[in-house]
């Protein structure tokens, strides 16, 4: 029975020790307001157009996305439907999946790009906003790039027109990155990326868990519910209480 105990407890604490011993570096805080919709439909563009193209996001749905979010189904069509089916149709109901097979994933990255629609409940927000703005490049990596909590990561910097190019600075012991520095501008300046980068998180963690904003609406009702039935439940103890003393 001990060893039973102690092999879901290790299944269960696995995760967070792989996640710990991947590096100490410090995260940068991000603000997740889940009520901010106008953030969550610029983190949906962002997500549409930047990631979407190898990685998917199979546990949503272009039209649940659109209702929860206050996107018309035009608005999906117009700026986020480039994912077609084999007939080459865009369908409002469909997965959010890449059309990128594991063969040409394999071939271009050397590994299959995993599927982001819980990533912000296994990493956190404050991983994937660091890790957004931590790429630079490195001339030692397949792809160019590498990432500063993610080290020898497959990915390349694909917000690089976006950020512009990051180089690392090391400490002067030659261990470890001491800063990055922005070698090349790009489209954005550092706080408009990193609102961007906000916004993408933003929709990431919506993206993880999105009953949450319908379990913050039905909140609100409950709470005036309870609060209504309060007043007949104060007076009723009243009443049946009155006459003992």
């Amino acid at each position: 029975m001990m060893k039973r105990i102690l092999l879901a407890l290790s299944v269960v604490l696995m995760p967070g020790l792989a996640l710990a011993s991947e590096g100490h570096t410090k995260l940068d805080p991000v603000k997740i307001d889940l009520g901010d919709k106008p953030s969550l439909q610029r983190g949906a563009r962002l997500f549409v157009n930047y990631c979407l193209s190898c990685h998917s996001a199979g546990y949503m749905r272009y039209n649940r996305m659109g209702t929860d979010l206050g996107i018309s189904d035009k608005q999906i069509e117009q700026y986020m439907g480039f994912i077609t089916d084999k007939e080459g149709k865009f369908k409002i109901g469909a997965l959010m999946q890449s059309n990128l097979s594991a063969e040409a994933a394999k071939a271009a990255f050397n590994t299959v790009p995993p599927d982001l629609s819980v990533t912000a409940r296994s990493r956190g927000p404050e991983w994937i906003y660091t890790y957004l703005r931590s790429f630079y490049q490195d001339e030692h990596a397949v792809s160019g790039w590498n990432n500063v909590i993610f080290p020898h990561v497959a990915m390349p910097n694909v917000l690089a027109g976006l950020q512009g190019t990051q180089r690392a600075v090391m400490h002067e012991d030659g261990k470890g990155i001491e800063r990055l520095e922005l070698a090349k501008a790009g489209s954005m300046e550092k706080k408009e990326f990193d609102s961007a980068m906000r916004d993408l998180t933003n929709f990431m963690v919506y993206l993880a868990e999105p009953a949450k904003l319908v379990r913050y609406e039905i909140g609100v009702y409950v709470l005036l519910f309870l609060l209504v039935l309060f007043v007949p439940a104060y007076l009723l103890n009243k009443e049946y209480w009155k006459d003992v003393h």
